[in-house]
């Protein structure tokens, strides 16, 4: 999102004890690594957590990272898409590796397009 011009500040979604530790933020972009097919169980009780943050109508991305399936992105986007009513980027962000197939790039890019979807 820095590269996009906006500010970004990282959160371990353990560290979110409230829904209203989400209050403040203009744009909200949740990850989690897909493990044996599955979502890890801190972002599943996070995502419970978020439900009753009133984050319709806030622009939002998702992310996850995969070694083989990666069906976790697709389920926080669609999550965040169709139960939160969020406005979201187009698609998820699925990175097998950063280093790998231009991974960093395309994550740099798709923080330009949460910063674009603000301005807009």
């Amino acid at each position: 999102m820095r590269f996009g011009g906006g500010q970004a500040k990282v959160v371990n979604v353990n560290e979110i004890k409230s829904e209203s530790a989400l209050a403040g933020y203009d744009a909200l972009v949740f990850g989690a690594p897909t493990y044996h097919g599955d979502m890890i169980q801190s972002m599943k009780t996070f995502l419970f957590l978020a439900e009753k943050a009133q984050l319709a109508g806030k622009v939002g991305g998702a992310f996850g990272a995969f070694g083989w399936s990666g069906e976790v992105p697709e389920r926080i986007y669609d999550t965040m898409k169709h139960i939160f009513q969020m406005e979201m980027v187009s698609g998820p962000l699925r990175l097998k590796s950063s280093k790998l197939g231009g991974g960093l790039q395309m994550a740099q890019d798709y923080g330009r397009q949460i910063v674009k979807k603000l301005e807009a």
